[in-house]
């Protein structure tokens, strides 16, 4: 399998037989070797630096209801919260103190915060923090709404694909969400001049290796700046609350897959490799990732934004987030900078 590797490293692509044999086929030996080829890369092009970015979950309001999601709009148990203006704010005033040069502001689909209330809320934080990225992680809207989001001074957008099976996706969301209603979200969100991230489940109900392939085929046909990959955690108040979690290995020889297809993704390790494994995140950046994303949310709602069970880091203050990340990098022989840790072409 190390002949796969070596072309993927020098060609960026495989064909779909080759990725099969090489998911199909993975081994401890071969992942060891694809993960020191890839810090390689990753090495090349970001050195050893990791980049923060501040999570800022500031509602868990959602009007889809998503098979596998905490946050649905028909789960009994979510306590459900929107942050005001003034809370953004105040969680990007200590982010910033922080170190934070990035600010993820990520929430279900809620329609509470129209279009005027979004590019308001963009325009205070780059008013503030003129230095400073923000990313939106609020899911599918119209392409008009996406360019005002940019126009407002909004640099980057994360929208998860899911899946990049038709087949699949239909088995993950209801008959209302569609697969090429995302993918026409992501293509128009690239045209507009976002800074795009795309990603997947690992190991989601009905997943397959030919869905994998789909995605990793997808990624390499988007070429997005950004790509999350995580575990699937299923939660207790879902459809899929009885299936198998998805596992760390096989996420991690993901990432490592996904960094030489694009040696200058900006590739997170997850909260959700965190939460399946307590070196998770360590693993993550050892497999080829750059970016880790520590909870600028109050502490008061964080437990209430469950997209999962078991989601470390909902009891701590944002320093302590911050000082635990900082520490873990240092120990695998990396460490966190003061950037906005933009995608380098």
């Amino acid at each position: 399998m190390k002949n796969l590797i070596d072309k993927l490293k020098k060609e960026k692509i495989l064909s779909r037989e080759e990725y099969k044999a090489l998911l199909e086929n993975r081994n401890d030996e071969t992942a060891e070797y694809l993960f020191a080829e890839a810090r390689e890369v990753r090495h090349g092009v970001y050195g050893h630096d990791i980049y923060m970015r501040g999570l800022i979950e500031f509602t868990n309001y959602c009007k889809n209801d998503c098979y596998y999601c905490g946050i649905r709009k028909s789960s009994a148990s979510s306590q459900r919260y929107r942050l005001t203006q003034e809370q953004l704010l105040d969680c990007c005033a200590s982010g910033y103190a922080l170190g934070f040069r990035t600010f993820v502001l990520q929430g279900g689909e809620d329609p509470y915060y129209t279009d005027e209330r979004m590019t308001d809320i963009i325009r205070a934080i780059k008013a503030q923090y003129a230095d400073c990225a923000v990313t939106l992680s609020i899911g599918e809207k119209s392409a008009e709404t996406y360019q005002a989001y940019f126009d407002a001074g909004a640099d980057r957008y994360l929208l998860r694909h899911e899946t990049a099976n038709n087949a699949h996706y239909k088995k993950l969301h209801p008959e209302a969400m569609s697969l090429a209603n995302r993918k026409e979200c992501l293509y128009n969100l690239k045209k507009i001049g976002f800074q795009v991230g795309c990603g997947f489940m690992v190991g989601s109900p009905h997943q397959t290796t030919d869905c994998i392939i789909d995605d990793l085929l997808f990624i390499k046909e988007l070429d997005p700046h950004m790509v999350g990959i995580g575990p699937f955690i299923p939660h207790h108040d879902t459809l899929f609350k009885a299936e198998a979690a998805g596992t760390m290995e096989l996420t991690l020889f993901l990432l490592g897959i996904i960094r030489l297809m694009l040696p200058s993704v900006l590739l997170p390790s997850t909260t959700a490799l965190g939460t399946i494994h307590p070196q998770g995140r360590e693993k993550g950046i050892l497999a080829g990732a750059n970016v880790v994303m520590p909870n600028l949310s109050p502490v008061g709602v964080r437990k209430k934004y469950m997209l999962y069970d078991n989601k470390i880091c909902t009891g701590d203050e944002a320093a302590e987030c911050v000082k635990c990340i900082q520490r873990r990098m240092e120990g695998i022989g990396y460490h966190t900078v003061v950037s906005r840790g933009d995608y380098k072409l």
